[in-house]
């Protein structure tokens, strides 16, 4: 893991920080599935000392973001086919809601952002970036859901990808892709002409050709 300059309030107490830095690397896919973790290394890494990081990966292994052994072995998940296609089921299912719900306040700015967060997708492609692919994919559907001022259902949605998020980096590296996703446009699309059926047909259809993809 490489040291990144914090963004966040100063208040923070020092197992926020950790736990919000290393859950965000996990998520958007910066560390491989399967890949081992230890206090010691993690505290070096990110710069503090070895407490506020065991409260840390304690809270990330009860989301699912790290398994934690018998052995008491640490290490980001590794999902075969079957799990993949159940956190997608749990996409399928929330997503368009959020998304419906987002769409009455889904303003011209937002959508013009979303635009740009797709062109920088197909930049990742094209620099063959698997980890900035996942973190702009995330960030295109998250600056949409925000809007849906659903922070549960959001909180459930960012539970499935940050379980999923190394193995989505993994997998999508080895997939060739000439673009982003044909259904971002059509989502974009929907959100422009303020047409739910449509906006709720094409993130399913994105979430669901992500699964054929995966697995």
């Amino acid at each position: 893991m490489v040291a990144k300059k914090e963004n966040m309030p100063d208040n923070l107490p020092a197992h926020e920080r950790v736990y919000r830095r290393l859950r965000g690397e996990i998520m958007n896919g910066s560390m491989q599935p399967g890949k081992a973790l230890t206090l010691r290394g993690v505290a070096a890494d990110f710069g503090y000392s070895i407490t506020p990081v065991r409260e840390a990966v304690r809270r990330l292994c009860a989301e699912g973001a790290l398994s934690l052994s018998p052995s008491g072995r640490v290490s980001t998940p590794e999902l075969n086919n079957d799990r993949i296609e159940e956190l997608a089921a749990l996409r399928a299912l929330l997503e368009p809601e959020l998304a419906s719900r987002a769409l009455p306040r889904a303003h011209t700015v937002l959508i013009d952002r979303m635009e740009a967060l797709n062109d920088g997708i197909d930049q990742m492609i094209i620099g063959n970036d698997a980890a900035g692919y996942v973190r702009l994919n995330l960030e295109f559907h998250r600056s949409l859901y925000l809007r849906a001022q659903a922070p549960a259902m959001l909180a459930m949605v960012e539970t499935v990808w940050l379980q999923s998020g190394p193995t989505m980096r993994e997998l999508y590296g080895k997939k060739q892709r000439q673009s982003a996703s044909i259904n971002h446009r059509k989502i974009l699309a929907a959100l422009r002409a303020g047409d739910e059926p449509s906006l709720r047909l094409a993130v399913r259809q994105d979430v669901l050709n992500g699964l054929r993809m995966l697995v």
